[in-house]
């Protein structure tokens, strides 16, 4: 039985990807992202109609990938220094950031849980963005301030992968946050 409702987000890992020269990508073991709050990414790309015969005769669309946001109680560090290229100062104890640090890629785990069977997802090709720095004062209570990246996901470039899914009844289910999950496709 298929599921009729998906809430909640949980099990959001991220895994380092490595380009071999020619687009294939590779992944380090994932990394649990604790903390995961909110996931929100749109769908890029566009469609192109075109006329004929007085109507529309045909449609192109384009599939882009996704981008969003995801908000979390704070930025992992293993994050920060594996995927913004942050660094830390081990004589002083300061950790900081450089503007000329190269972009890293990286796959995007993540669960949405459901009526029936929790769906497990992965995307392959993704780009994250520094946080915003921000906190507010505190008055009678404590109310946490989160920490929000923009992720982009684009095709990779061997296969043009940009999304999969599984659920509890897939073989690769039980090892999806152990090792980057690949379909086979063709």
């Amino acid at each position: 039985m298929a599921n009729k409702v998906k809430y909640g987000l949980s099990n959001v890992y991220f895994a380092v990807a490595t380009d071999d020269g020619t687009g294939k990508l590779t992944y380090a073991t994932p990394v649990k992202w604790a903390g995961a709050v909110n996931l929100s990414l749109d769908a890029q790309g566009d469609t192109n109609p075109f006329y004929a015969d007085n109507l529309q005769f045909f449609t192109s669309t384009a599939n882009n990938g996704y981008s969003g946001d995801l908000e979390s109680a704070l930025i992992p560090e293993a994050f920060r220094t594996a995927v913004l290229g942050e660094a830390n100062d081990a004589t002083k104890g300061i950790q900081y950031e450089l503007n000329d640090k190269p972009v890293v890629e990286f796959a995007l785990l993540f669960q949405f849980e459901g009526d029936v069977n929790a769906t497990r997802h992965a995307l392959y090709r993704c780009t994250a963005t520094r946080p915003s720095v921000s906190s507010a004062t505190s008055d009678s209570g404590i109310t946490p301030t989160t920490e929000t990246v923009t992720i982009t996901a684009m095709p990779r470039i061997d296969d043009h992968l940009i999304k999969g899914k599984a659920d509890s009844t897939a073989t690769a289910y039980a090892s999806w946050f152990t090792e980057v999950q690949e379909p086979t496709i063709g």
